[in-house]
């Protein structure tokens, strides 16, 4: 039952009475649903609709802390201030104050955590903030190669700022946009992308024969550029691919080696792409 300490993430404080309407109007999803023991998956985004950053969004008392790459947590600090104008809200980096837990394959939290269940595949486990030292009984390897299992992205290792688009990377399955709350920063894009059938890539799953591609290596499908990897470990990676790329029996390769993909249970392509 393995937990592991993230130590690549960081956490953002947000706090106030305005808070929630704050973050309301300026992530993919709906900040009002974060509570106790619920968390949500958002995005900040350009305002023209690409990613800059994801995080999970956990309220505690009177505050929200956001569960971030710590690289980014600087660029969330200073984006979102930008927009504080006349809001009662308090943005500040907390890192120094928590660490970042996740737990599967049936873990438990430990006793007197911020925690919630990872809300984008119930397989995924679990979040939690932690002030205290806590054992971890598994390594951040560990958890890397569960997340490539899932085929769930890792920020930026597997979406590139300011040129990705959401449904890229699997937040509409993944519960990471809602599309009901009204507007935020890049929503037109997002739903055009949407209800247009505009989407041309994703980020798929692939198993990796041979050495492992470095991120940024082309994949080919017959000599012909097809996609791009991202991150992988232990013959498992995700790769950004085209959606003519993506069907039963394909064989694919990046750097020497053989890539296989595969789409997950959760994952919806369509139906022309999945077929050919």
């Amino acid at each position: 039952m393995p937990i592991t300490l993230l130590t690549g993430r960081g956490v953002v404080e947000v706090a106030g009475p305005d808070r929630v309407g704050f973050l309301q109007g300026l992530v993919s999803n709906d900040v009002a649903a974060a509570g106790p023991g619920r968390a949500v998956w958002a995005a900040l985004l350009t305002p023209q609709g690409k990613w800059l950053a994801d995080f999970f969004i956990l309220a505690e008392a009177e505050r929200l802390l956001l569960d971030a790459e710590a690289a980014q947590v600087p660029l969330l600090v200073q984006r979102l201030s930008r927009f504080r104008l006349r809001a009662k809200v308090t943005l500040r980096d907390a890192s120094a104050d928590f660490t970042v837990l996740a737990g599967w394959g049936g873990a438990v939290p430990p006793p007197g955590t911020l925690s919630a269940p990872d809300p984008r595949l119930p397989e995924a486990g679990w979040r939690a903030l932690v002030a205290q030292q806590v054992a971890a009984d598994a390594t951040e390897a560990d958890y890397d190669l569960h997340r490539l299992r899932l085929g769930l992205p890792d920020g930026s290792r597997d979406l590139e700022p300011e040129k990705s688009v959401l449904l890229e990377g699997g937040f509409d399955e993944l519960g990471g946009v809602s599309w009901t709350k009204g507007c935020y920063m890049g929503q037109e894009l997002t739903a055009r992308t949407k209800y247009r059938g505009l989407l041309k890539r994703r980020i798929i799953p692939v198993r990796v024969e041979g050495g492992l591609p470095p991120a940024g290596t082309p994949v080919l499908r017959d000599g012909v550029e097809v996609g791009v990897m991202r991150s992988a470990r232990d013959g498992h990676g995700l790769a950004l691919l085209r959606l003519d790329a993506v069907a039963p029996g394909v064989t694919l390769t990046a750097d020497g080696a053989l890539l296989t993909p595969f789409v997950p249970g959760w994952m919806k392509l369509p139906v022309p792409a999945a077929a050919e």
